[in-house]
């Protein structure tokens, strides 16, 4: 057996300590998986039944410098808000103050120089030419304070043997030190400060963006005491299942529930991201998070605070930022090599040129301490998981539920899309599409009956023809003598007389003569319908064809899919090949399979994949889900309060909207692009400036003013992304 444990770790603020972590623990007995939720500073390890305690994980992270404590699975909002920490605080504040003792540093050394230009006028040949005391007094206290946090990181990675980031800017900075360099290396200590504030400050972005989601779901309810109708303001978690909540006008719903009294519109764009309001009313369910309109509704609670559909988006949320897309994992596997091998490098340029050509011993080991400054991974690190973050975010805001940075990257790579037909392509509901009254009925009569024998009945087909009728103003008392027959349909008794109603399987048995039925019958389930036939002893009194109908925006969604190169769309259903054939023309897929059993499904899907490589699968609920389990992503439809659906996906869409699946794919492959742009740019700036410090034409402090800006530069490009809504 195994178990998850979740600790909050106070270090946690980038990828370099995840590769410390993960050297610590990875190889450790016991210890199955371990998984990084950096924007809240999480880590969670599985650890099988013999594998090592909690406490005893804490105390090995203490080793290392880190402090872990037990943490919650889901963080509230509380503990979002005090991740804020003084270090926070602190971090900008000695980055503040080592700034203005550069500049303070400037100055004095210029007026005791009596040059103003003297503190750039360095001679790497005459390391006595060295600033006034005072001078130096404010470039070390720049330098101390810069480095605060940088120090004890760079100490621990010493001790381990492993080279990171902070122990290249320390060693970079005590050789500009040896060689006088004082601005040099304070201004190297300043932005370097500067650009570990950038990527701190783009992580605690990224946890505002999240905790949105975690806002828009209020933290006390109007709770409805039994046998008293004055409701009082109580916290959610006090209100059990099976209570009675207050919902007034504007309010936001606090809890999951369906409405028991009152009716009004609700604005589920929170989970949904529907820009149009839904009616609810008696026996409507009702969600956390959402806002409601006009009318005030009382409202039954249906899921304890913790456990309701904005929760479970959140925590899905979480777990997708705690998992690492593949281009993570080449950016870690990257930077654990890049950076011994820059170190190798930088010595290599400090003792080959004065060796073998003849070249000046402070120079060259000047422009090995560029070397080493430029090999600075910050910005490479960091381009991906802003990107990642961002995307993943902005489509939890658009209601598209992301369960992994990974299927982001598959998405983005999809060549064929295959769709369920009932509740996907088409409402999942069927719809009266035709009256045909014969033998010199009315259709009013054949409404009447039809409406009076169905009363008796719960079958979705009844309802339907319930429902046309009331539209058509029929109105019908039930019938007498209501008798079902298995599987064909049923007789009663309306106004005195016997009639029947079921399918054309009855039909033949009770009336195998009237010609004109059977041959107009056929002819509406070849269209694609299915045909209800209302009957008497005499003669067959008409027909009522109904059919699924297609939702509005799947065949624009379609058309969507084609314009964004999906090379082939497949339609899979249950349905007969009749009714298949009919949709699939009508919303324009390329292709389409019939009475499909799940298994026949997942066989279509395996041939797919074999045949195009990536596949999606779009369905709307479990009995798809061994298809979406066997396609490269399976994405759920119309998940909103369905927890199956939900846990089934790798992508639930919250609202029944086939068009959010272009937008995803957009959004993915922008996303794509994006991490691909950083990386190049990452790379491309710092093999300029390695070619630019082997010939001796780039500074120390040139070189990390290209760094820092390059970090700011992956961190916006990376956060556009969350204006992609």
């Amino acid at each position: 057996m195994k178990n998850r444990i979740a600790l909050r770790i106070d270090e946690l603020d980038c990828a370099e300590e995840v590769v410390q972590l993960r050297d610590l623990l990875d190889e450790t007995a016991g210890i199955t998986q371990l998984d990084f939720d950096v924007v809240n500073r999480r880590m969670y390890v599985t650890i099988e039944t013999d594998g090592p305690s909690e406490s005893e994980i804490i105390e090995r992270i203490a080793r290392i410098g880190m402090h872990a404590t037990p943490a919650a699975d889901r963080p509230s909002a509380e503990t979002r808000q005090t991740d804020t920490s003084w270090k926070q605080h602190a971090r900008l504040l000695l980055t503040v103050v080592a700034g203005f003792a550069v500049i303070a540093a400037f100055v004095v050394h210029a007026i005791m120089t009596g040059e103003l230009t003297a503190p750039l006028h360095s001679d790497l040949a005459s390391p006595e030419s060295v600033p006034p005391l005072p001078a130096r007094v404010l470039y070390s206290l720049s330098i101390v304070l810069g480095f605060w946090f940088v120090v004890p990181k760079a100490w621990m990675s010493l001790t381990q043997l492993r080279a990171d980031m902070n122990l290249l800017m320390c060693v970079a900075v005590a050789g500009a030190l040896l060689l006088s360099q004082w601005l040099e290396a304070a201004m190297v200590t300043f932005l370097f400060q500067v650009s570990l504030l950038l990527e701190h400050w783009s992580m605690d972005r990224a946890r505002h963006a999240v905790n949105s989601l975690l806002k828009s779901s209020p933290e006390t309810a109007r709770h409805i005491a039994p046998g008293n109708d004055h409701p009082h303001e109580r916290p959610v978690e006090e209100v059990d299942v099976g209570d009675r909540i207050a919902i007034h006008p504007g309010d936001r719903i606090p809890l999951d529930g369906i409405v028991r009294t009152g009716e009004s519109e609700v604005d589920q764009s929170p989970i949904t991201g529907e820009s149009i309001h839904v009616a609810k009313s008696i026996g409507s369910e009702v969600f956390a998070g959402t806002i409601n309109g006009s009318s005030s509704l009382e409202v039954e609670v249906t899921h304890k605070a913790g456990d309701t559909t904005i929760d479970r988006i959140i925590h899905l949320v979480q777990e997708a930022q705690a998992t690492r897309a593949p281009a993570e994992q080449w950016v870690e596997r990257f930077a654990r090599y890049y950076t011994p091998a820059m170190m190798l490098l930088a010595i290599l340029v400090a003792i080959v040129p004065p060796l073998l050509m003849q070249g000046t011993w402070t120079t060259w080991f000047y422009n090995s301490l560029v070397l080493l400054v430029i090999a600075c991974p910050c910005a490479l690190v960091i381009s991906t998981p802003v990107s990642v973050v961002s995307a993943l975010t902005a489509a939890a805001h658009e209601g598209v539920l992301v369960k992994g940075s990974k299927y982001l990257e598959v998405v983005a790579q999809i060549k064929v899309i295959a769709l369920d037909k009932t509740g996907t392509l088409t409402q999942g509901q069927p719809v009266v599409q035709s009256v045909t009254p014969l033998n010199e009925h009315s259709r009013a009569e054949l409404l009447v009956r039809a409406a009076a024998m169905e009363s008796q009945s719960t079958h979705p087909i009844a309802k339907a023809i319930l429902d046309y009728a009331e539209s058509e103003g029929v109105r019908a008392s039930a019938a007498a003598e209501y008798r079902l027959l298995t599987g064909r349909g049923a007789e009663a008794e309306v106004a005195g007389r016997k009639y029947w109603i079921g399918s054309r399987r009855l039909m033949h048995e009770r009336m195998p003569d009237e010609d004109l039925a059977h041959t107009h019958g056929e002819e509406l389930e070849g269209a694609g319908h299915s045909v209800v036939v209302i009957g008497s002893p005499d003669h067959v009194c008409g027909l009522i064809s109904l059919a699924d109908t297609v939702r509005d925006e799947s065949v624009v969604a379609l058309r969507e899919m084609k314009r964004l190169g999906i090379r082939h769309t497949v339609m899979l259903t249950g349905d007969n090949n009749e009714t298949a054939r009919a949709i699939a023309e009508l919303v324009g897929v390329d292709d389409y399979f019939a009475e499909c059993l799940p298994e026949d499904k997942v066989r279509q899907i395996e041939r797919l994949r074999g045949a195009y490589g990536s596949v999606a699968m779009i369905g709307d609920g479990v009995n798809d889900s061994p298809a979406m389990a066997a396609a490269n992503v399976g994405i759920a439809m119309g998940t909103i309060g369905s927890d199956a659906a939900i846990e089934t996906a790798d992508i639930a869409l919250m609202s029944d909207d086939l068009s959010k699946v272009s937008w995803l794919v957009r959004l993915a492959r922008r996303t794509l692009r994006t991490i691909k742009q950083n990386i190049a740019f990452a790379l491309g700036l710092k093999i300029l400036f390695v070619v630019l410090s082997a010939v001796g034409m780039a500074s120390l402090w040139l070189a990390i003013a290209a760094d820092t800006g390059a970090s700011l530069l992956v961190v916006f490009n990376g956060m556009r992304l969350l204006r992609n809504r």
